[in-house]
């Protein structure tokens, strides 16, 4: 019988860190990824604070997701331009932030960063793609250093393209924090068929839902779980065939009330596929 796997929760680094990790708890689960994009937040006090709340609540930070600096745009017209590292405008100021964030999750005591890489080029003969592998080598080489995962977050790029930069980067710490939501919303691939292609790599899974684009400049709708395309049933089977045995993050992108409520009925549509 394959092991059981958990559920968590999205959670940030930015506001009341005590009161973010505490929700964690009230959904009834024990750990969470911690989405942080300023490196500001990256303090000596964001990191006693960390500790002390989790320690109190018996949370587990499973990945820190870690942002970055400057405009980003989610759709297709300006999102290419204003992305992960693709951007050469911005790249060297973000792959600062990335280090911070690396370094910060080394001093936590989590074992992985992840992060949106930008629309990587699906042609490697583009320019824009050396200098994106270059940047990302820089990271992940001194999350290796540190003994952690550098994940990539699966959206902007189709499967091939970003199993062609995880080879080409090469550091053998790289893996794959899959989202088959964004998967649907920036159309680029079916999420239960990316597997084939990205399976191996999977070290952490963002549970959300989706549909696919209908819109030439805008990306798919993002939907409560079992409410979009993911067949999550299929998926969650087709997951642990790979030997995945982590953690399904549950991330809905709206706050208030609704978030709250949405994210209590995707635990339980999740736990009995677990």
């Amino acid at each position: 019988m394959s092991e059981k796997l958990k559920i968590g929760v999205m959670t940030s680094l930015g506001g009341d860190v005590k009161e973010e990790i505490r929700k964690v708890r009230d959904f009834g689960l024990d750990n969470c990824q911690l989405a942080c994009w300023s490196p500001e937040y990256y303090s000596d006090d964001s990191l006693a604070t960390l500790k002390s709340a989790t320690k109190e609540f018996g949370i587990e930070i499973t990945s820190l997701w870690a942002g970055w600096p400057g405009t980003a745009c989610w759709n297709f017209t300006e999102g290419p331009q204003t992305i992960g590292l693709v951007p050469p405008e911005t790249r060297e100021m973000r792959v600062r932030a990335l280090l911070e964030g690396v370094e910060f999750a080394a001093k936590l005591g989590v074992p992985s960063v992840t992060t949106h890489a930008g629309f990587i080029p699906e042609n490697p003969n583009d320019p824009l793609y050396a200098g994106t592998v270059e940047a990302l080598a820089k990271i992940a080489k001194r999350a290796k250093e540190l003994g952690l995962w550098f994940c990539f977050e699966t959206g902007q790029e189709t499967p091939i393209t970003l199993l062609r930069a995880i080879t080409d980067v090469g550091t053998n710490n790289l893996g794959v924090n899959f989202d088959p939501a964004n998967l649907l919303m920036y159309g680029k691939a079916n999420p239960v068929d990316a597997l084939d292609i990205l399976g191996p790599y999977v070290k952490g899974v963002h549970a959300k839902d989706g549909e696919y684009p209908t819109k030439p400049s805008d990306l798919g709708v993002e939907k409560p779980l079992g409410e979009g395309r993911v067949n999550f049933p299929l998926f969650v089977t087709k997951l642990k065939s790979f030997g995945y045995t982590g953690v399904l993050t549950i991330e809905r992108e709206i706050s208030g009330p609704q978030q709250i409520e949405d994210i209590k009925k995707g635990i339980a549509l999740l736990e009995p596929l677990c």
